[in-house]
């Protein structure tokens, strides 16, 4: 099974710039050893379970919640059984259809 959670995790009572906080969190994804890709606008993981992709979730929320009052998230999660590996293989998807896309 293949589960793609793309979330995004910040403090909102921490002013403008909150990377120093979601600096954290990406740290404690990096040491997660799963596969992900950090975006603009949020993280990508791929796991081999549902209850991997909410633990990483959950252990996101335990690195913000001592350092705010208010945590704002949104999470998307894509399932699907019998594929693996699609954090590389829904971009290689595309590119074979039209070629080199920004990664």
């Amino acid at each position: 099974m293949s589960v793609l959670l793309e979330f995004a995790m910040f403090p909102t009572d921490k002013g403008d710039s909150v990377s120093q906080y979601v600096s954290e969190v990406i740290k404690m994804i990096r040491e997660s050893g799963s596969p992900y890709k950090l975006t603009a606008m949020g993280t990508i993981i791929e796991t081999e379970t549902i209850e991997q992709a909410l633990e990483i979730v959950n252990q996101s929320y335990k690195v913000l919640e001592p350092l705010s009052n208010r945590v704002y998230s949104s999470i998307k999660l894509d399932i699907q059984k019998n594929k693996s590996n699609r954090l590389i293989s829904k971009i290689e998807s595309i590119e074979s259809k039209i070629g080199e896309v920004n990664k």
